[in-house]
């Protein structure tokens, strides 16, 4: 089993992890807005660069992406020395340019002395920070692809075709639940959720009444998994209910 050294301690290592994974498996903190489990690593907001060496590399070191950087046996890595804190405070830096009212930015910042941008900020910034997780999700998870990112360099932006209500979205909120700095606004009732532009008509648990899926997202799943028809007849709560109690009646017999 591999073993590396993080800021000066020995961990063991998968042969397939990432520097970020054996981190966050033993509670290093790492900023990585752009990262999330449900789909692959990315490298987008550059906020996870560490720094690396290793004994066979005398006298060179590097500084990476950590959720991309496959770990090495002796790999020697430092999360926060000066040079990595300088990196990211550049990073949000700019990023406090392009989101100057977003609050998890702001927080971020002033954790690496950044109080205020050194660079113009826009006027018309909606805090979103361009990582795509909203697009991989609802491409590689979803399957759907209802929004894509668009333009490109400072007018790159996350969109709708053609500006308007994505037609094939099926209203799951995927990507606004993976969204790093809340940017997608979702609305809720119990008869209807409302997401970029769309309003889509809830489906209900049969059991307690719960609203818990859209009905577009209800009958995309169902037949992209192939699923019975009263697949989503109850809520994910009712469900464990429902194995609960079973598995406790088989106990008895």
């Amino acid at each position: 089993m591999p073993e590396i050294i993080i800021d000066g301690r020995r961990y063991k290592c998968e042969d397939a992890e990432t520097i970020l994974d054996v981190c966050r498996r033993n509670d290093i903190d790492i900023p990585a807005l752009c990262h999330h489990e449900a789909v692959e690593p990315f490298g987008a907001c550059r906020l996870c660069m560490v720094e690396i060496s290793h004994p066979k590399w005398p006298g060179w070191k590097d500084w990476v992406t950590s959720c991309l950087y496959p770990i090495q046996d002796g790999l020697v890595v430092g999360t926060s020395t000066t040079r990595v804190r300088r990196l990211r405070a550049t990073v949000l830096d700019l990023l406090l340019a392009r989101c100057p009212n977003s609050d998890v930015i702001r927080e971020l910042a002033e954790e690496y002395g950044v109080e205020d941008t050194t660079y113009q900020p826009r006027d018309d910034g909606d805090n979103c920070i361009l990582c795509g997780l909203c697009v991989r999700v609802c491409e590689e998870v979803i399957g759907v692809s209802a929004i894509s990112s668009a333009w490109r360099g400072v007018t790159k932006e996350i969109s709708e075709p053609l500006r308007e209500p994505p037609p094939d979205c099926i209203g799951c909120a995927a990507c606004a639940n993976v969204c790093p700095t809340d940017v997608i606004k979702v609305t809720q009732s119990s008869t209807h959720r409302v997401i970029w532009d769309r309003t889509f008509e809830m489906y209900r648990c049969k059991e307690c009444g719960k609203a818990h899926i859209t009905k577009e997202q209800r009958d995309w799943m169902i037949k992209k998994n192939n699923l019975p028809e009263n697949y989503y007849d109850l809520c994910d709560i009712c469900k464990r209910k429902v194995v609960a109690n079973t598995q406790k009646n088989l106990s008895l017999i």
